[in-house]
């Protein structure tokens, strides 16, 4: 059974913030720039779980990240989490534990650890300087790497895998489908469609190339992802002969399901969890 307990605390803005709520974030382990003091952040105990840093061997350096797995023996279905564009701070980790606790085993990697430390800053220039400084064979070839990792371990059945991801890591969820023939499916949350920070490469241009089922959930409300561009991969999806599916919540904003912020919206997120698992289900990843 999964344990959930709230921190508390006073609102802000999203990037109006305070003393108390910076302070809030760095002790929580949360992104700095995107927190606010009212959040009422999920935490995911580890009880049955193994849980913790890993580092995992690229070409040219080791990167760090954080893995959670159920403590039961034996061979469990993977899903690899690509962060949001704040990195792997405190919400993604308790993403990692809230997928081991569902049977997986879940691998999230710093992809922005050659640039920086995004969860650190208030300033989303900052951010997204970070960001905007990972070239996309670079953050490829480390997903590349830290699948070789998790094909090591004991623990894993690399026959059962998938990908998610927010954000950013919506965006690379989409390439990972469409770059590695290991992924039995990927659920994209909120990732970008067209050209942007990243991925360089369009997912939408390359959804030809799609090598396994994709879920997008998205909100209406997101500025930064247009109705015409979720309609128009759905297009291009059915053209190209891929399957792919698209659900969209009207009442949600971009990052609605990070509840460390005031994005987050409690009914498209427990909605959308519930999707994901179903979807990774149906296509063999369990």
């Amino acid at each position: 059974m999964v344990t959930l307990t709230r921190a508390e605390g006073t609102w802000v803005g999203d990037l109006d913030l305070t003393r108390r709520s910076i302070a809030l974030a760095l002790a929580g382990g949360y992104a700095v720039a995107a927190y606010s003091a009212e959040a009422d952040p999920i935490h995911t105990d580890e009880t049955g779980l193994v849980a913790g840093p890993v580092e995992i061997q690229s070409t040219d350096r080791k990167i760090p990240g954080y893995l959670a797995r159920p403590a039961a023996p034996g061979k469990h279905a993977v899903v690899f989490v690509n962060s949001e564009v704040f990195g792997v701070h405190e919400w993604v980790k308790d993403i990692c534990r809230r997928l081991a606790k569902a049977g997986y085993v879940a691998l999230a990697p710093d992809l922005f650890v050659r640039a920086g430390d995004p969860s650190k800053t208030t300033d989303m220039k900052v951010v997204m300087d970070i960001v905007k400084a990972q070239p996309e064979p670079q953050v490829l070839g480390d997903t590349a790497a830290a699948l070789k990792f998790l094909r090591a371990q004991p623990y894993t059945d690399m026959r059962r895998l998938g990908a998610t991801g927010f954000c950013w890591g919506g965006g690379a969820t989409w390439r990972d489908c469409e770059t590695f023939p290991e992924f039995k499916a990927g659920v994209a949350w909120y990732g970008p469609l067209k050209a942007g920070p990243y991925p360089r490469t369009p997912p939408l241009d390359a959804v030809k190339d799609l090598k396994a089922p994709v879920l997008g959930l998205y909100g209406g409300q997101d500025k930064g992802i247009p109705a015409a561009d979720i309609e128009a991969m759905r297009e291009a999806a059915k053209a190209a002969g891929k399957s792919v599916e698209i659900v969209v919540y009207p009442d949600a904003q971009h990052g609605f399901l990070a509840d460390y912020r005031p994005s987050y919206n409690a009914a498209a997120g427990e909605d959308g969890w519930k999707k994901m698992l179903a979807f990774f289900a149906a296509h063999g990843v369990r």
